[in-house]
This record gives C-alpha cells, structure tokens and sequence, in this order.
C-alpha cells in the first residue's frame, strides 16, 4: 500500500479524542434525566460505578495498546490472539459502531440549530419511522458531514487542532456552569438519591455507553507520537476525566434547578445555567458547547472508523483500496471517504431510523469490548514475555473483570433484557450487517495469507 502514518499526537492531543468522543452532546441533553431517575447522589454514583467497570475494559486496552501500537487496535490485539476469523468479526463490528455514531451526530447537529433559531425546522420532505425529515436539517447535517470528512482527509494535524479547539469549548461551557452553581446555586433542595436502588440501576444501565471513544486512542496509535507507556496512560486518564465530568455536570444542573424545573427541562444544564445566571446567553453558551461535543464525538469516530476499515483492507479482509494511505496527507483518505459518505446520507433518514442505527451498533462495541478482553486473557497466558511498555497488575484479575463487564453490556441487547434490541429494525440491521461482514470475509479468503498485516511483523 506504500507510506506510513503521520506520528503527530501529542498527550493533550490524545487526550482530547479521548474525552471529545466520550463527553458528546449527552452531557446536555440527558443530565436532567439521570437526576430525575436516581437523584443527584444517586445519579453521581451510578457514573462513578460504571466508570469503574469500564475502567477494567480500560486496563486491557492501555496495556494492548502500549504492547501493539498499531492502527486498527482490535484488529491487531484479536488477530494475534485469536487468529483470522476472530480478527475480522471483532473489527467488523466496532466499524458498525463507529460508523452509527458519525451518522447520527450528521442529524444532531441540526438539533442544536433548532434550539438557537425560532423556526430552524422548515420544509419538510418526508417521515421515516414517525419522525419528519426537514430540508433545513438535511442541508446542514450534509454541510457538516462534508466539512467533517475534508478535515480528515487532509491530515492528522488539522484533525487533532479541530478536536483539541473543540474539546475546549466543551470545557469552557462546563466551567460556566461549575461556576454559576459555585455563585448562585444551590444543592440542599435538590434530592439526593431517587427512586431507590431501581432509580440507579436506572442510570446504571445508559451509563457504560456514555464512555464509548476511548477505544478511538488504539485505533490511531501510529499516529500517536508519546512513548508506548504513556498511550497506556492518557487512555486511563481520559476515562477519569469523563467520569469526573460527567459527575461535575450532574452537580451543576442539580443546583441550579429544583425537582419540578428538572422534571419540566429539556435540556438540563442549559436551563440551569440560564437560571443561575438570570441571563438567556448562558443557557445558549451550554448549547454551544454541546454543539462542540457533537464535533468531537463525531470527528473521533470518524478517525477511528477509518482506521479499522484501513486495518482490514490492509489485511486483505476488505478491498485492497480502503487500505491506501494518501501520498501527501498520509491518511487511509479511501476509508475516510467510505465512513464519511455514511454521514453525508444519514440526514435523509431522520431521527428514529438513526436510533435504531446507533443502538445496533452499540452491540458491536461491546462485542468488540469482549473480544479484546479475551485477547488480553489469551496473550497473557500464551505470551508471558510480550514486551508489554504498560503492564497492568493482578492482569488476570482485571482480564476477567474486562470480559464479564464486556458481556454484561452484550447481554442488555438480547431479547430477555428490558433494554433489547427491536425486532425486526435493530436486529435487522445486525443481521444485515453480519451477512454483508460474511460476504466481504467469503470473497477475501481466497487471496488472504494466514499471517497478519505486512506492516505489522510482531503480530
């Protein structure tokens, strides 16, 4: 395929695709129901807990990562572990999750316009599933996704300046409401726990899903220019930070508004900081820095995306151009191109089928979550002496740990959950994308080596 990757991530680089992609728009939209289900404390400590099983999935990943810093992590850690198959079922299904999270921040970043503009929604097209589809919204969700693709085919350094820019707005909006609720909030109204141990188990559920992007730091590793060690490293920190976020959010909305004006919001934290600070810009200054967590979430999963697309193609599991680098941006620009042409189309379906899209590839996450915590189990036994830069202790512990926390979230989709995946649209699309998976592997098998990728000699 000719060419290497850029080596351009710095630590606060890393750290910003991390966090950009965990933190999102959620923080704004679904505070004030986490507060309404369990209470303040309740909700605090539903994010702590989760933090923590995710941090176990953390722990396999840094210390994958550091040991194979290569583009396309869960390819890479599940083909030297679990062999060719595995390798490509794996990578096949986070690509269904990274792909579903690009195309529905295309039809969330007109939500924010509709918010700011009086009459934003105009000209209506169609309705998919019950939910209107506006030309209005199209035409902005196809000019971000335009825009979003060209700034990652250009480089890894205009990418990383996007996201640290963006990831800074998100931080400055969070700091106007810590610091209106510091002045004139106040928390002794607002009800610490909710609804018991069901009113956690509430929050506990949407929480792990709050923490997917992480994962996009192996994805991009060979663009990473820190020691092996510290990629280890900034993955753990980004999930701290996240839960320290989220936590901090929680806090600000709290008190800033009572239980009936919670229960009344929309979104939470703007109305909060509207009214701590009795100005109509504050609450606007929150849906701003939403807007850049929308283009954080959505120009890291795009980075990641790509990247396992570029994984498999170089593998010879996909076709042989998605593997290309581009010979003066030095970016898998094809596999770009395919992930953002996804995005480009997502406005024309609206809402509801887009939920039905993420919540689908939400199981191929976690599936993937599984895979690679098995591969951490299976080098650990089969490879003792791997050079492992960032070497978790008590691994078998924090192994095991890793899987049943991964197939705890698996088991939240199947039928028996109240949670489940719907019949026939979600699971429809896993079914759908599972035979299009097994088509593309079907016609690779008869050109695939059984070794690994060519530029990656130690997996």
């Amino acid at each position: 395929m000719g060419g290497s990757f850029a080596r351009v991530l710095r630590r606060k680089d890393v750290v910003a695709l991390a966090f950009g992609a965990m933190v999102g728009w959620s923080w704004v939209i679904l505070t004030g129901e986490w507060i309404h289900t369990a209470g303040a404390l309740g909700a605090i400590a539903a994010f702590v807990g989760g933090g923590l099983g995710i941090g176990f999935i953390g722990l396999a990943y840094a210390e994958l990562a550091s040991a194979m810093p290569y583009a396309g992590g869960e390819h890479v850690y599940s083909l030297r572990a679990l062999g060719t198959l595995a390798s490509f079922v794996c990578t096949w299904a986070i690509v269904l999750g990274y792909g579903s999270v690009v195309a529905f921040e295309a039809v969330a970043l007109p939500t924010v316009l509709d918010y700011l503009i009086p009459g934003f929604s105009a000209l209506p097209l169609w309705t998919v599933a019950g939910s209107p589809v506006y030309a209005s919204w199209v035409g902005v969700g196809v000019a971000g996704a335009v825009l979003m693709t060209a700034v990652n085919v250009l480089g890894m350094r205009p990418t990383a300046v996007l996201q640290t820019s963006a990831t800074l707005g998100i931080l400055a909006g969070g700091l106007l409401l810590l610091f209106g609720a510091s002045l004139h909030g106040d928390l002794s109204a607002a009800a610490p726990f909710a609804n018991g141990t069901q009113g956690m188990l509430g929050v506990l559920i949407m929480v792990p899903f709050m923490f997917v992007g992480f994962d996009v730091i192996p994805q991009s590793a060979e663009e990473v220019d820190l020691p092996e060690r510290d990629i280890g490293r900034m993955l753990l920190l980004s999930v701290v930070l996240a839960v320290a976020w989220y936590a901090a959010m929680i806090a600000g909305a709290a008190a800033g508004l009572d239980a009936q004006a919670l229960q009344a919001s929309k979104l939470a934290t703007a109305d909060a900081a509207t009214a701590m600070w009795g100005a109509g810009w504050a609450g606007q200054c929150i849906v701003l820095a939403g807007a850049a967590g929308i283009l954080t979430s959505w120009n890291a999963f795009l980075v990641g995306g790509s990247r396992a697309v570029y994984a498999l193609a170089h593998a010879g599991m996909l076709p042989r151009f998605l593997g290309r680098l581009h010979p003066r941006f030095r970016t898998p620009h094809c596999a770009v191109l395919l992930i953002g042409a996804l995005s480009c189309l997502a406005p024309l379906f609206g809402r509801r089928a887009l939920v039905w899209l993420v919540d689908a590839g939400g199981f191929g996450i976690v599936i993937a979550y599984a895979m690679v915590a098995l591969s951490f189990l299976v080098l650990r036994r089969r490879e003792p002496d791997m050079a492992r830069p960032f070497r978790v202790r008590h691994g078998a512990l924090v192994g095991w740990a890793a899987l049943l926390v991964s197939l705890g979230l698996a088991a939240l989709y199947t039928p028996w959950s109240p949670v489940a995946l719907a019949w026939p649209q979600e699971w429809g699309i896993v079914l759908a994308w599972s035979a299009l998976g097994a088509g593309f592997y079907a016609a690779a098998r008869r050109g695939l080596q059984p070794a690994s990728a060519p530029h990656r000699p130690e997996a």
